[in-house]
């Protein structure tokens, strides 16, 4: 490479050519699913919620790998907020915000969705939506992701209402039979998935990542 004749580098002048500012298309936030589940498609009670025979099947019954759960920390740095059920929020807010592991996941903006729920918890405060419009009204501002996190209630409501763009799973080994199930039995028309990103572990997990097909 020739030197400048003014003894720069050219590429400094090249940088320093104002370019014209453009401002950036609007981008739908993304929703997101992310949810541990058995190979049979049960969700319920992964951390041991009371109330379901095989509570706390994540850890009771299947051996900790870390690195299984690398995924979970990617989405504490990629999200810009939680969407969760009722019983999902009531579960969590007492716990979540001394958890250090849950520091970002607390930091993000949260929303419950409920029709009950007549106000949120001060310990961690969420903004209160009534329905699923409400959900894709949020949908259509500019963002980060949102992550459903648990909730299998909401995420079959937004998945039949054609809401939910990714699925982060993690399917363990175990077939639990009864238990709340990460789809909804709606009859409704074929959702095409598109695998984009998979690895086992050890313990027998998968990880699966899946986008929606429009």
């Amino acid at each position: 490479m020739s030197p400048h004749p003014r003894g720069r580098p050219w590429f400094r002048d090249v940088a320093a050519v104002r370019r014209p500012t453009t401002t950036p298309e609007p981008r739908m936030r993304q929703i997101i699913v992310t949810a541990f589940t058995s190979l049979d498609g049960v969700m319920e009670a992964p951390g041991g919620e009371e109330g379901y025979r095989n509570a706390g099947w994540t850890f009771k019954d299947v051996a900790f790998d870390p690195a299984a759960y690398e995924i979970k920390g990617r989405e504490q740095e990629e999200a810009g907020g939680l969407l969760l059920g009722r019983t999902s929020y009531q579960a969590f807010a007492p716990v979540w915000p001394t958890m250090d592991d849950f520091a970002r996941y607390n930091a993000l903006p949260r929303w419950v969705v409920s029709t009950t729920l007549q106000e949120d918890d001060d310990r961690w405060p969420a903004t209160i939506l009534r329905s699923v419009d409400e959900v894709a009204a949020l949908k259509e501002e500019d963002g980060a992701p949102l992550l459903v996190h648990g909730s299998a209630t909401l995420g079959a409501a937004l998945a039949d209402a054609g809401l939910v763009d990714r699925y982060h799973l993690l399917v363990f080994p175990l077939l639990l039979g009864a238990g709340r199930r990460l789809f909804s039995e709606a009859d409704k028309d074929a959702t095409k998935l598109e695998l984009v990103e998979q690895e086992a572990y050890g313990n027998g997990v998968q990880k699966q990542v899946w986008d929606v097909v429009r």
